[in-house]
């Protein structure tokens, strides 16, 4: 661990090699924050966000800052061993795959027909009921309807839905999405509220970096809607894991049982005791690991993901990577990855998208060595299961 000491701000813990300078700078910004919390902690696949780094750890008390949660709030993975081994059906994945996204839509689309589900129920109300519910969670409500065509879909980006198998050759599903357009509406609603409010205090902060203390109604506010959206966007994801194994059934023929879920958020913030004080732990593009905790930490395409078991690492405040984290920047990929150099990068991964030229920023090259960021993090995470990627649906 190295340890950065800004001018007037708490200090910042480095569980990464090679930090971008535009990260270090998010990330002494945050830690002068009026409200920051004992040190700032960088997961090992930290780089460069909107804000505070993603991969980046912070604790404020007595505040809440929406970009320190981020747009896509709840995003997340689910992870799922199958009771079927590879070689049974290894002939069949990719046409298993090739169902799955014409079943779910991915990118900008979103279903036919409106769905129903569980926390769609909680922003349904009339009358005074509804008068209510749009005082407590205002964005969810105004956005119901849209929000009901978009429960079970995938999203595009880093998001997406995978085949894979454990050393014991058994099948698993790995799947990556977050809570669609209302979590980023949510997210910029209540962004754009602590601006004004950061703003009118004369706090000189950087627009980016505004916070709501927590004494102010759209706090809470903002605090409801988050965990909302949380809830929201582990629904999508467990809607769309239940239509892959819908697939699977169909196109193998045979039953195809769960013999193991791993859950995983990655945007959001919690209530949590640390360091003998109750403070709101932010986490952006970050996991919570406490003791025997099981976590999902994906790699890319091309290299092997984890299921990890959580240390409870008190100095990262119990958490560890989200990922591998990103080594080149979109814009930065497009430009220096090739088609061809893609599909070498792939290897003997099969990926099932509408349109491959235009994931070539999702290529395994853009992103760091997985392997190196579980080595960093061997404090916070043991390896419970290294899982090898198969097929690949992408938006």
């Amino acid at each position: 661990m190295q340890e950065l000491k800004p001018p007037n701000g708490i200090p910042i813990h480095l569980y990464v090699e090679n930090l971008e300078q535009g990260a270090r700078e998010q990330a002494e910004l945050c830690a002068q924050l009026p409200h920051a919390f004992h040190h700032l902690a960088l997961m090992p696949d930290s780089h460069q966000g909107y804000a505070m780094p993603v991969g980046g750890v912070m604790a404020l008390k007595g505040a809440v800052m929406p970009n320190a949660v981020g747009v896509d709030i709840g995003c997340g993975m689910v992870a799922a061993r199958t009771s079927i081994l590879l070689q049974e059906v290894r002939g069949d994945l990719e046409k298993a795959a090739r169902e799955v996204l014409y079943r779910i839509p991915v990118g900008f689309e979103w279903r036919k027909q409106p769905q129903e589900g569980e926390t769609l129920d909680r922003i349904q109300a009339k009358g005074k009921s509804k008068r209510q519910l749009k005082e407590r969670l205002p964005i969810a409500a105004e956005r119901a309807d849209e929000a009901r065509y978009q429960l079970g879909t995938l999203g595009g980006g880093n998001h997406f839905i995978e085949f894979q198998t454990d050393d014991d050759g058994w099948l698993w599903v790995m799947l990556h999405s977050g809570s669609r357009n209302i979590g980023l509406q949510i997210a910029n609603h209540y962004h754009n509220i602590a601006k004004h409010y950061c703003a009118d205090q004369g706090l000189g902060l950087p627009r980016d970096y505004a916070f709501l203390p927590l004494e102010l109604p759209e706090a809470g506010r903002y605090l409801a809607e988050m965990q909302w959206a949380m809830d929201f966007a582990m629904e999508n994801r467990l809607r769309m894991l239940d239509d892959v194994f819908d697939v699977m059934r169909d196109v193998f023929g045979k039953p195809v049982k769960e013999t193991l879920q791993v859950r995983t958020h990655h945007n959001y913030a919690a209530w949590e005791e640390h360091f003998g004080e109750m403070v709101l732990v932010h986490r952006k593009g970050a996991v919570r690991a406490a003791e025997g905790q099981l976590v999902t930490i994906p790699g890319s395409m091309g290299t092997a993901s984890y299921i990890g078991c959580g240390k409870g690492f008190l100095d990262s405040y119990q958490s560890c990577s989200h990922g591998a984290g990103r080594l080149l920047g979109r814009k930065q990929a497009k430009k220096s990855i090739s088609a061809a150099d893609f599909q070498k990068q792939l290897k003997d991964v099969i990926v099932v998208t509408p349109k491959m030229n235009s994931i070539i920023d999702e290529a395994p090259a853009a992103y760091k060595n997985i392997e190196d960021v579980m080595r960093l993090q061997r404090d916070m995470v043991d390896v419970a299961f290294r899982l090898r990627p198969l097929v690949v649906v992408k938006g």
